[in-house]
């Protein structure tokens, strides 16, 4: 094989590898999570309260759209305060119970917690 051919192969198999290194990089890039804070604040003063379990997938997903500010939020680890839960009434995970006696079993997201709540989101 002649070196030109090496360089050229070296040079396509380097911008191929570029290429595809950064749409991964791209592909799994999220955006940053909004700052939620006065929401969850809301959520609070307004009795809502998410009962869930550190294993639970649906769970992780609820709290990550809260980014830092689910913090706020009051929340019930089932797995540690199982009576708490029991008597609550809880039957899977998530479940956001109001004082009012509402109860949301399974992944809202925000938007629906804000429409059930009346809290705004300043997205």
């Amino acid at each position: 094989m002649n070196r030109s051919f090496l360089l050229k192969s070296g040079i396509i198999i380097v911008a191929v590898l570029l290429i595809v290194g950064t749409w991964l990089i791209l592909r799994n890039y999220k955006q940053p999570v909004a700052n939620l804070d006065e929401f969850a604040q809301c959520l609070a003063q307004k009795g809502a309260t998410m009962y869930g379990a550190y294993w639970c997938p649906h769970c992780q997903n609820e709290k990550q759209a809260f980014g830092d500010s689910f913090r706020f939020v009051p929340y019930v680890e089932c797995s540690t305060e199982s009576k708490k839960c029991l008597d609550a009434g809880v039957n899977g995970f998530p479940t956001w119970i109001f004082t009012d006696g509402r109860k949301f079993e399974g992944e809202q997201g925000i938007e629906k917690l804000s429409q059930e709540s009346g809290c705004p989101l300043n997205l």
